[in-house]
């Protein structure tokens, strides 16, 4: 349902070698997608590794260009002139950021209008960009790769949805199997005649009809599209949700049906706009859309349901990578990238993460992934100010863009990398999202982070082998052996932050010489 991480063993070790270094990876290093939708036309321009999506640019213009469209049968008239403004501005950019091509898709709105044919021969004429026309199969095919860029692996129903049309696909083991295409868009719900009764019947037959194309769905529901993006603002408000990311949002289906209902009944949507930072253009059609979800969550009954930032812009992203790359985890290949663009030595996170091993030996793999990624990100924030360097290593590890980790495993890694400069995570700014995890994962976090803070005392060196740590959890004993070159190296600081790692593990030190 989620990650169903495997060790890595490209070159022998846990993890492998960084992919990032290989020309085809280098080759991704900026990729434009322009996505001409229902209801937005925007620009993204993907930098770095490409395994973990860095958005170098991200623009997006409302247009509302299948507004009206079921009684017209043509493409809103202003939204077409928005969406060409926009695609003009849009492809000087790519000039002026040295694109060498933009990829272009519209997805509901231009392949059902009887004029869509022409937008894209203006489209054209005027700006150069061709414009691909993706039928409701690719377009959901294409929303299911965008999940499998962050969920590796995953395996349960991506729905996307847009504003003239909503998409389902099933995915299992990193494939993407089958997919099917409705007109259940809010934009197109607007015009649907019969008030709220005729649209309640048509949403439960229309959902009725793709549960028996699709056949029973009983994992994950992975929800794609701004409609969804902006219940899940509400859901978090309703709830007094503290940490306002996206990406990975996790609901109940019960939590569906009270967010749904709360929706329904509020009295004031323009204050409810404002307290969630929903566009007016957006909030307009939650109402809508939340009337599919509901009616979705209860067709399909999924066992949870978890919100996607990726979609069909990072899955065309994903369409041009090389197999090997697919295959990496994407929280590993972010932070590797992270190190070797932003660390004082490159390279060490990989001792530092030999070095502490130890302390971990019986962790499971999905906890060794994330002290690998704290050991690849534990210098990335040298340049913060030594005030502010703790709560700054917080902050970026529990908000950065990075797939493949729940909430919960954010607030690990950032209260980890936050102990790699601070002994004590009282008194930050950030207490109130603590919580988030228990009191023993606060602990672990703790003891990774002070682990770090040591071993990264000890050797400036990428490849130096030094010492080591030895630990015996069951006679509370933590011993450590350094060469005889690395004793000048173990000063006070040293000893203190040694013994300050000690007292998290309740345990006695002992130091030893070590041949080489």
């Amino acid at each position: 349902m989620n990650i169903p991480l495997k060790p890595e063993t490209g070159d022998g070790s846990l993890f492998g070698r960084p992919l990032f270094e290989d020309p085809a990876a280098r080759a991704l290093s900026r990729v434009g997608v322009v996505d001409v939708g229902s209801n937005s036309v925007r620009l993204v321009v993907f930098d770095g590794a490409a395994r973990s999506p860095a958005y170098f640019y991200n623009e997006k213009i409302m247009c509302a260009l299948g507004a009206g469209l079921s009684d017209t049968g043509h493409l809103n008239p202003e939204g077409r002139t928005r969406a060409l403004g926009a695609i003009h501005r849009f492809q000087r950019l790519a000039d002026g950021m040295g694109l060498s091509e933009l990829t272009a898709v519209a997805t509901a709105a231009v392949r059902d209008a009887s004029d869509g044919l022409d937008f894209r021969a203006e489209v054209l004429r005027e700006t150069g960009l061709n414009i691909r026309v993706i039928d409701g199969r690719e377009e959901a095919r294409l929303s299911a790769q965008g999940v499998l860029l962050g969920w590796p692996g995953s395996y349960g129903l991506v729905c996307d949805i847009g504003g003239s049309s909503m998409e389902l696909a099933e995915i299992s083991g990193g494939e993407v199997g089958r997919r099917v295409t409705s007109d259940l868009g809010p934009l197109k719900l607007q015009t649907l005649k019969g008030g709220r009764k005729g649209r309640k019947a048509h949403i439960k037959a229309a959902l009725n009809d793709l549960h028996t194309q699709m056949g029973t769905q009983r994992d994950r529901l992975f929800l794609v599209g701004g409609s969804w993006r902006a219940i899940a603002r509400i859901d978090m408000h309703r709830r007094g949700y503290q940490l306002h990311v996206l990406h990975e949002y996790r609901m109940t289906p019960r939590a569906v049906q009270q967010t749904t209902k709360y929706i329904a009944q509020c009295k004031d949507y323009e204050a409810l706009r404002l307290d969630c930072g929903i566009s007016g253009a957006r909030m307009a059609l939650v109402p809508l859309a939340a009337e599919v979800l509901a009616r979705l969550v209860k067709t399909f009954r999924p066992q949870d349901i978890a919100l996607s930032s990726y979609g069909i812009r990072e899955g065309m992203l994903y369409e041009q990578m090389p197999q090997q790359l697919r295959d990496r985890d994407p929280l590993i290949e972010a932070c590797r990238f992270a190190e070797a663009k932003d660390a004082r030595l490159p390279g060490f996170g990989k001792v530092l993460f030999n070095f502490i091993e130890p302390l971990f030996k019986s962790a499971p793999y999905a906890r060794k992934r994330l002290i690998k990624a704290a050991c690849l990100l534990h210098d990335v924030s040298w340049r913060a100010h030594p005030d502010y360097r703790a709560e700054a290593c917080f902050d970026n590890a529990t908000r950065a863009n990075l797939g493949g980790l729940k909430h919960s495993e954010r607030i690990f890694l950032g209260l980890a990398l936050l102990h790699r400069y601070r002994n004590r995570r009282e008194g930050t700014h950030f207490e109130y999202l603590y919580d988030l995890i228990d009191d023993k994962t606060k602990v672990e976090a703790e003891v990774l982070g002070k682990a770090m803070r040591f071993g990264a005392m000890l050797w400036m060196e990428k490849d130096a082998d030094r010492g080591e740590i030895r630990w015996f959890p069951k006679k509370k004993l933590l011993e450590l052996r350094l060469t005889a070159d690395a004793m000048p190296l173990f000063g006070e600081v040293a000893e203190a932050r040694l013994n300050s790692l000690a007292a998290t593990l309740e345990a006695q030190v002992v130091v030893k010489a070590r041949r080489r």
